[in-house]
C-alpha cells in the first residue's frame, strides 16, 4: 500500500536521481572473481569510512550480521546481546538455525548492556555450557527508540569483552545516524569493535545493500560465508554505484531527519492518552505508548492508514514513526494531527 505520508520505516527511501544515473552508467565486472571495479571501490570507501582494513558488500543487514556471527563463532558457541537486539528479534534466528550458534539475550536499558552485565553473562569454562565467543551491540538501537551508544560506552563494552577473550560485532545498520546525533566521526564509534555492519538502504537512500567491515583476515573468512549464504554477486557494480553516492552525499542530511523526529515528538507529546519513549528522540525514530484503557495500537495504525499516514505497531500499546528523506516538516505536522484524530 502507498501512503501519502509514510512513517513506517526509513527503509522506504527511494534512490536519488544521482544514484539512478550512477547505476545506469556503472563500470561492472564479476564480483565473485573480485573483478567488479565499482564494488571494489565501494568496499574501499566503506572500510575507510569505518576505520577498518577491509569491507564486503552484502545483500542486506541481516546477511551482514549473520556472516559476521558465523565468522566469529563456531557451532556450540554463544553470542551475548541485548534482549531487544535486531539480530535476536528480527533476523529469523539465523545464527542458531544455520550455524548452531546460541544467542544469550540479556535485558539492557534502551537496548544497551552495561559492561558489568556483559561480563556477568560470560559463561565459565564448563562442559555444561556453550562457549561465550561474541558480544554483539547495536547502534543506533531500533527497539531502544533509535537510542545512541556513545564512544565511551562502546569502548567500555569492548574492553569488558576483550579482557575475557570475546570478540565484538557492532550492528551499525544506522551507525551514521548515531555519528550525526553525537557529532562524531563514525570511525570513532567503530574504533574498538572487531567487526561492524551498516546499511545503505535505510536513511542513506540506496535501493539495496549493506557493508560488513573488519580486518583483512576476518573479511576473507566472511566472504566464504557470504558465498555459502547465497550472497555471491556478479555484476554488482550496478548496486554498488548507488552505495558510493549514498556514502558520499547522504550522511550529513540525516540531521534533517532527526530534527523532524524531534518536531513530531513535540507535537505528539501534547496529545492526551499517549506517552513517548524518549522526548526529544535521540535520532530519527519516535515511539509512542498508548495509555492503559485506550484503543490498541493496531486500531490506531489502521485509522492512520485510512487517512494516508503509514506507521508501524511494535506492541499492542506501542507505535513507531520513522522520519527519512521523503518526510518534510509539513508532513510531520499533518501526521501529528492524524494521530490526534485516530486516538480520539
Amino acid at each position: 500500500m502507498r501512503y501519502e505520508i509514510d512513517l513506517r520505516s526509513d527503509t522506504l527511501t527511494e534512490p536519488t536521481d544521482e544514484m539512478r544515473r550512477a547505476m545506469a552508467s556503472a563500470n561492472v565486472g564479476d564480483d565473485v572473481f573480485g573483478e567488479d571495479p565499482t564494488v571494489n571501490r565501494l568496499q574501499e570507501m566503506a572500510a575507510a569510512k569505518l576505520g577498518k582494513q577491509a569491507a564486503l558488500l552484502m545483500t542486506s543487514g541481516t546477511q551482514a550480521n549473520l556472516a559476521a556471527i558465523l565468522t566469529h563463532c563456531g557451532r556450540g558457541d554463544e553470542v551475548i546481546l541485548d534482549a531487544n537486539a535486531h539480530t535476536y528479534c528480527y533476523e529469523a534466528a539465523g545464527p542458531s538455525v544455520l550455524g548452531g550458534v546460541s544467542m544469550r539475550p540479556i535485558e539492557g536499558r534502551d537496548g544497551f548492556l552495561t559492561p558489568e552485565q556483559a561480563k556477568a553473562a560470560i559463561r565459565p569454562d564448563n562442559d555444561h555450557f556453550p562457549r561465550s565467543r561474541l558480544l554483539e551491540i547495536e547502534n543506533t538501537h531500533n527497539r531502544g527508540g533509535g537510542s545512541v551508544l556513545s564512544i565511551e560506552r562502546t569502548s567500555a563494552l569492548c574492553a569488558a569483552a576483550h579482557e575475557n577473550g570475546l570478540s565484538v560485532h557492532l550492528d551499525g545498520a544506522r551507525i551514521f545516524n548515531a555519528a550525526v546525533a553525537l557529532g562524531v566521526d563514525a570511525r570513532a564509534l567503530a574504533r574498538d569493535v572487531d567487526s561492524v555492519s551498516f546499511c545503505l538502504s535505510k536513511g542513506l537512500s540506496a535501493p539495496v545493500g549493506s557493508l560488513l567491515c573488519g580486518n583483512a583476515d576476518f573479511i576473507k573468512q566472511a566472504r566464504r560465508w557470504r558465498k555459502a549464504l547465497g550472497g555471491g554477486l556478479r555484476q554488482a557494480g550496478v548496486i554498488a554505484a548507488a552505495g558510493i553516492v549514498a556514502i558520499g552525499t547522504m550522511i550529513e542530511r540525516l540531521a534533517e531527519d532527526h530534527e523532524n523526529a524531534r518536531f513530531l515528538a513535540a507535537e505528539l507529546s501534547a496529545i492526551p492518552g499517549i506517552s513517548l519513549k524518549a522526548n526529544p528522540p535521540p535520532t530519527n525514530m519516535v515511539y509512542i505508548k498508548l495509555a492503559e484503557g485506550r484503543t490498541d495500537s493496531a486500531a490506531v495504525v489502521a485509522r492512520l492508514s485510512e487517512n494516508g499516514v503509514g506507521a508501524l505497531t511494535t506492541a499492542p500499546d506501542t507505535i513507531r514513526f520513522v522520519c527519512h528523506r521523503h518526510i518534510r516538516r509539513e508532513h510531520v505536522g499533518r501526521a501529528a494531527k492524524a494521530v490526534r484524530t485516530a486516538i480520539g
